[in-house]
């Protein structure tokens, strides 16, 4: 009964101005910021590859200094030995699967335990499956790479960065969240009561991150803090190589040569996080560096404080 008030609900709130919007967006390019970002600290989590990897080199280039949140450590030393040795910045990094939730809570705490503030964070970090994996959490991956990451990080950063008095949260969230229409299954986040969808995980979970946003701006109304979400644009990434042979074939060889480079989505971010005509905006949800309203089901304040306490619940923290 619940869902099917919900989907009328959202049917009467879809409207056809919105969606023409998100496929004019999808043709401009970001907006360029040329200030610097001297000292800096930016916080960035999948930065060996993709946008994240861009997204640094970019914020170094501009002077700021970096942590990066990453998988693998061969990799994130090749990647700060590269960043100090062109920019000549900080370039530091920590371990961590954010697939574990283990491994989410460490890294979270030692982030809320840092004494240099943290300037900017960058949720970069994600994958898509084509079929259903659990954790050894025993919880959907998407739904906890994509979303309880994000969720369990800004929680325990909420105070430290309350305490800073300024700070930036960009999510790389997407409009892939519009796989979502009829709304988040609360009942369901595991995907043990419906046949498993990758286009429609992916779309729930950028959805949660969507709703997570209305509350946690909530939280730091007032405070010099911002907290926004951004589709990257359509970007070639490594994204993917999770899933079989034919899968990767079809990206390799069809979707692949109809994207840009991730490039792009780093100079957004760039804009995001250090312009100052985005001081003070938070809450919204960016095509890139263009406002957009979501969909209907991110947008219901409702369903997002249900999906805040069931969040709490899936990760262990207690009130």
């Amino acid at each position: 009964m619940q869902n099917s008030k919900k989907f009328f609900k959202y049917f009467r709130e879809y409207e056809w101005s919105n969606i023409f919007a998100m496929v004019r967006n999808n043709l401009k390019d970001p907006k360029i910021c040329t200030e610097n970002f001297n000292n800096k600290l930016v916080v960035i989590t999948g930065a060996t590859s993709g946008i994240g990897y861009h997204t640094a080199r970019k914020f170094a280039a501009s002077g700021a200094n970096l942590l990066c949140i990453n998988r693998s450590i061969q990799k994130s030393e090749a990647l700060c030995k590269e960043i100090m040795h062109e920019f000549g910045v900080q370039c530091n990094y920590k371990i961590s699967d954010l697939s574990s939730l283990t491994d989410i809570k460490r890294v979270a705490e030692e982030l809320a335990a840092m004494d240099t503030p943290i300037d900017v964070l960058i949720h970069n970090a994600g994958i898509y499956l084509t079929k259903k994996e659990l954790t050894a959490d025993g919880l959907e991956k998407l739904l906890v790479v994509h979303y309880l990451s994000t969720f369990l990080i800004n929680y325990s950063l909420v105070e430290k960065l309350k305490s800073q008095q300024k700070a930036r949260i960009i999510m790389v969230g997407s409009e892939g969240h519009r796989f979502a229409a009829w709304g988040l299954r609360l009942d369901d986040l595991n995907w043990e009561k419906r046949r498993y969808s990758g286009l429609k995980s992916y779309g729930s979970a950028k959805t949660a991150q969507l709703l997570s946003m209305l509350i946690f701006e909530k939280h730091f109304e007032n405070t010099g803090v911002t907290i926004n979400t951004m589709h990257p644009g359509a970007v070639k990434t490594e994204t993917g190589q999770e899933n079989g042979p034919l899968y990767r074939w079809f990206k390799r060889n069809v979707f692949d040569k109809t994207l840009k480079s991730p490039q792009m989505s780093a100079e957004a971010l760039y804009y995001h996080g250090v312009s100052h005509e985005m001081e003070n905006i938070s809450g919204k949800f960016f095509n890139l560096t263009t406002m957009e309203v979501p969909a209907p089901p991110a947008l219901d304040i409702e369903v997002a404080y249900e999906l805040w306490d069931k969040s709490l619940e899936l990760t262990g923290i207690r009130v």
